[in-house]
């Protein structure tokens, strides 16, 4: 329970005000209608964002209100529609990009000295890395909310910043001070008569109820919160979050699977309508465990195969889906889908140990080992049923050894085509290398000696100097795209002085930067190059967003653009994937398309250094 308990606080510490007289709908047609000042269309902006969750009507504010910030110079508007596009990247999981918007958003803040703006940005933070399961992280960004906010006398600051810390000693199984920090949040919540903060905070004692399975304390605190939150009309996601947590305790602790069912149905259904992908997963993984209990191994395995679809980069997400998945299969008698997934749930389990969040996570590895010998169990009976008699296992053994031998020659075969494609790869460097230097020191050389013997014959030869001209800057513009000679300082640099010949290319870094290899860069270099003007010729696109991100053992370039999109199954060989493809395969790569005809198109590329 405690991924989506975490993924409800972060949702709902969003929310600062709840109640509002005025409906969004009036708000945002009165921004349309009416030619305001600027300064009461501030206003009208931070209201909308304040009281709404809808992701389309905050995009709709960013993407006129930014615009109008800028003009006017207002640091302190420009900050706010920031740290908004940063959460609308946390939804979708992209931690890099919302954490380069908190970035901009917080020394907007901090330059236009707007102390209450620098501290939602900091929570803003802290729901980010909360949302990776970087509790320490949250706890650190929290803090220096709850300062700020006990500075100002903000009590409903304080009583957020209490909540979401209580929220990080939940996820690390610390309940004695969870408890701590959420029963002050509710007593400050119930001060102020801050309805959200109210539900929220009995839905977080839930939680670490729950956790410590005092499951009737979990009951009463999420009926309570349900109540609430029904009576203030509107708010769906919050809504689907305490029934979907209901189902859990129904499901888990206070076996009532009828109860489970209902709540978890309307739950899902509400997931369904948000299009949250985070939320449909847990409604998904709910569902899986209901059907495990009873029995229905085949409806498990398809609703935790949804929740793994949607959501499986989470740690805590992760251990109970394929724990599920694996438990369902061996029920199924599909031993490699089984295997499969306990590889995975191995995998996982061996990560989240690695973290070392807190002493209490060694009971979790008991927990998996424990598992992970019934599992063993299990699949030996199963096999030991389906493969008896020396003649089965011969079969089997025969099977496998052919399989291993082709799998060994595909193996040998895949390596040749590697060293072939490097080969060429190598060669195409030399070359590109070899023309563009021909191109710089002789010919531009000759031409450059040619327009000098022109000058000595005045103006009547102006033309065939500017013709002159232009061929020398055609040739220098050619060598550099042959082997841009910023690439000699980096993959950073090289990308960095090739955006900016374009004023709708936006280039961001994350990471250490460092060398990673000759070929290792000019790979990525010429992917990014194919990549940004197959977006500019083809697609139409009015923004490029392009993202490399480094670390230890691996970089990865992103280039995604709001054009027009593509059918990757009818696309023309014209748009130069199959290039991409073969540069990517040469360096044991991958590559991740996704685009459909009008969304965009954003392409993932990651390489091993």
């Amino acid at each position: 329970m405690k991924r989506l308990f975490f993924l409800g606080i972060a949702l709902m510490s969003a929310v600062h005000v709840a109640g509002q007289e005025e409906s969004i709908d009036s708000l945002v047609n009165v921004l349309k209608t009416q030619n305001l000042p600027s300064r009461e269309q501030f206003a009208l902006y931070m209201k909308i964002l304040e009281s709404t969750g809808d992701s389309n009507i905050i995009s709709e504010c960013i993407r006129t209100g930014l615009p109008l910030a800028r003009k006017e110079k207002n640091q302190s508007m420009e900050s706010v529609f920031n740290e908004y596009t940063g959460r609308l990247y946390v939804r979708k999981a992209m931690f890099d990009s919302a954490l380069f918007y908190f970035d901009k958003a917080l020394q907007l803040a901090i330059d236009s000295k707007n102390i209450q703006q620098e501290n939602s940005v900091y929570t803003s933070y802290a729901v980010a890395y909360g949302f990776q399961g970087m509790y320490k992280e949250l706890i650190e960004y929290q803090l220096k909310a709850l300062k700020i906010s006990e500075k100002t006398g903000n009590k409903q600051g304080i009583e957020a910043s209490l909540r979401n810390i209580g929220s990080a000693y939940t996820a690390m199984n610390d309940n004695e001070h969870a408890l701590e920090y959420q029963e002050k949040a509710l007593v400050l919540a119930e001060e102020i008569n801050h309805s959200i903060g109210i539900v929220t905070a009995h839905y977080a004692i839930a939680s670490t109820h729950f956790n410590l399975r005092n499951f009737e304390e979990a009951e009463k605190h999420l009926l309570t919160a349900l109540d609430m939150v029904r009576q203030l009309h509107g708010n769906q996601t919050m809504t689907s979050f305490i029934l979907i947590a209901l189902q859990e305790v129904y499901c888990e602790g206070i076996v009532d699977l009828e109860k489970a069912e209902m709540y978890g149905k309307e739950g899902l259904e509400i997931a369904e309508q948000s299009q949250n992908p985070t939320l449909k997963a847990n409604a998904y993984k709910s569902f899986a465990n209901i059907y495990r209990i009873q029995g229905r191994y085949e409806e498990s395995d398809i609703a935790a195969s949804k929740a793994w679809e949607l959501d499986s980069v989470n740690m805590d997400m992760g251990i109970v889906i394929t724990a599920t998945l694996t438990y369902a299969n061996i029920h199924l008698g599909n031993k490699q889908r089984a295997l499969q997934f306990f590889d995975k749930y191995y995998t996982i389990v061996n990560k989240y140990n690695e973290k070392s969040l807190h002493e209490s996570l060694a009971s979790q590895e008991v927990k998996y080992e424990t598992e992970k010998k019934e599992m063993r169990i299990a699949s030996l009976e199963k096999e030991h049923r389906l493969y008896i008699g020396l003649g089965a296992v011969g079969g089997v053994l025969a099977i496998a050894l052919g399989i291993v031998l082709w799998q060994k020659m595909k193996n040998v075969r895949k390596e040749k085509q590697l060293i072939a494609t490097r080969s060429i790869l190598d060669g195409e460097m030399k070359e590109r290398a070899r023309l563009a230097q021909d191109l710089h020191d002789r010919l531009s050389g000759n031409l450059s000696a040619v327009k000098i013997e022109l000058n000595k014959h005045a103006d009547m030869l102006q033309s065939v100097r500017e013709q002159l001209d232009k061929c020398i800057r055609d040739i220098r513009d050619a060598a550099h795209n042959l082997m841009p000679a910023s690439l000699q300082y980096g993959t950073k640099v090289a990308l960095e002085d090739f955006s900016a010949q374009f004023p709708n290319v936006q280039f961001h870094f994350f990471g250490k930067e460092k060398r990673i290899g000759e070929r290792l860069e000019f790979v990525v270099y010429c992917c990014a190059n194919e990549l940004i003007n197959n977006a500019i010729k083809h697609s139409g696109a009015q923004n490029i967003n392009m993202q490399l991100v480094q670390d230890e053992k691996h970089v990865t370039l992103t280039v995604s653009d709001d054009g027009c999109g593509f059918d990757e199954q009818n696309v023309t060989k014209g748009f130069g994937l199959k290039s991409i493809r073969n540069r990517v395969a040469s360096c044991n790569g991958k590559i991740d398309i996704d685009s459909s005809p009008g969304k965009g198109t954003e392409t993932t590329i990651e390489l091993k250094i």
